[in-house]
């Protein structure tokens, strides 16, 4: 699949496992650290440690119930975006964009993408967890139709890969009916 995203070519396929080294980059590019904070989707603030490695991007790129795809420009991973089979819905993880190219339609266009996929494989919802202390992130994904189901789960991960919270954390399940 193949689609322009502003001034930009942007290539989507499914990412690869010789992709796990420069998507682990990216995710903690995007997510922690101080090029984190050249962003407005940063966790940097919130969580010590990386997002995730290598290792466990493998893990769900050869994980036949989830799927990763890659946004590409100029042969350059520049956002991502994890999607997992749960039953009759479709889980949105991970969505990622280069730091210095958010808010240049390169998420929305991976989240447009990520719904074409849940609708191709038979879902009639797609969901995602996002950390209720978020508000910008949540208020961006409610003005592209998802609504807070009002469910809280707690942050309650131990390994490593994916940092340690510097405060109580918790996450808003955000849910978007397909049609």
């Amino acid at each position: 699949m193949k689609t322009e995203v502003g001034q930009m070519g942007i290539a989507i396929s499914e990412a690869s496992a010789e992709d796990a080294e420069a998507l682990e980059r990216l995710i903690n590019s995007a997510y922690r650290g101080a090029s984190a904070l050249q962003g407005w989707s940063t966790e940097a603030e919130l969580i010590d440690g990386t997002r995730t490695d290598a290792e466990l991007i493998r893990e769900i790129i050869n994980d036949t119930s989830a799927v990763l795809l890659k946004a590409v420009s100029d042969s350059s991973i520049v956002g991502c975006v994890e999607l997992r089979l749960e039953g009759d819905r479709l889980y949105l993880g991970m969505l990622t964009v280069r730091p210095d190219l958010q808010s240049q339609g390169i998420g929305k266009e991976l989240l447009r993408v990520s719904e074409a996929e849940a609708k191709r494989w038979g879902c009639r919802t797609i969901f995602m967890t996002v950390l209720t202390v978020r508000k910008l992130l949540i208020d961006w994904y409610l003005r592209h139709g998802y609504r807070d189901t009002g469910e809280r789960k707690p942050f309650a991960f131990t390994d490593p890969r994916y940092g340690k919270p510097r405060m109580p954390l918790e996450f808003a399940v955000l849910e978007k009916q397909l049609n």
